[in-house]
């Protein structure tokens, strides 16, 4: 009686031509993952140093805002002084969210130098404290002022998922070229001025409150893209070793 005997079985093990195509796509993502960590590498001393830079514009003596057009990579929280007239009736608030809980930033115009307009964030209001009346004791000194501070960058649009509605008065961002137009204001800097801390009279607002940090997780990111590498490496190490045992 004729039996069948049963086919060796092969363990499902791939064929060599499919371990060669599974070894060269292990030692592609090896090359593409040793390329990204290198890459965060990179971006990483290139966060180090912009610290270092802005660290050093922050602290440093104060200047006269610049009336030139102004680059966000190297005049960004450049400390600056201004001097002039506000105008208060211009003042427009811009929603806020600060260590001080959800409030508005104070947006006035100085006449500075005679026909330039800056736009001057004077600080933080909580919003029951946000009315004209809250803010008087603030604006009673209608001669010239001083104001130091950081030169910051025109915030355009608005906030997350909500547009400026220049028409309503409201605002969720500090767009220096929209308020201008709405407040019918020539000659503005493109850029605004977030006061320092010194005291308001009245105590409102309250300035000093700029937030100066960068979110650095470049060495965690190359770590990672290295930690792939490797289990990569060893994968396809591993992979191209069964074809000789």
């Amino acid at each position: 009686m004729q039996t069948h005997q049963p086919r060796p079985q092969d363990g499902g093990q791939p064929s060599p031509r499919a371990r060669k195509v599974l070894t060269a796509f292990l030692v592609l993502l090896v090359a593409v993952f040793v390329g990204l960590g290198t890459w965060q590498v990179q971006r990483l001393f290139w966060k180090l140093d912009l610290i270092a830079r802005v660290d050093a514009r922050v602290h440093a003596a104060p200047v006269t805002a610049p009336a030139a057009p102004v680059d966000a990579a190297a005049d960004e929280y450049r400390h600056v002084t201004a001097t002039g007239l506000f105008e208060h009736d211009k003042t427009v608030l811009v929603q806020a969210v600060t260590e001080r809980g959800a409030g508005f930033w104070v947006m006035t115009p100085l006449r500075a130098d005679g026909a330039r307009t800056i736009l001057i964030n004077r600080g933080f209001v909580p919003a029951d404290r946000s009315g004209e009346d809250a803010r008087l004791g603030s604006e009673l000194a209608a001669g010239p002022v001083t104001v130091t501070g950081l030169l910051r960058i025109s915030e355009p649009g608005g906030g997350f998922l909500r547009a400026n509605d220049p028409a309503a008065d409201r605002w969720f961002s500090r767009d220096v070229a929209a308020i201008a137009a709405a407040k019918g204001l020539e000659n503005v800097a493109p850029y605004f001025i977030d006061a320092d801390a010194t005291p308001n009279p009245g105590g409102l607002p309250v300035g000093g409150l700029t937030v100066v940090t960068f979110r650095n997780s470049h060495l965690v990111y190359a770590l990672t893209w290295y930690a792939l590498a490797v289990m990569s490496a060893f994968a396809a190490y591993s992979v191209h070793r069964r074809r000789f045992v």
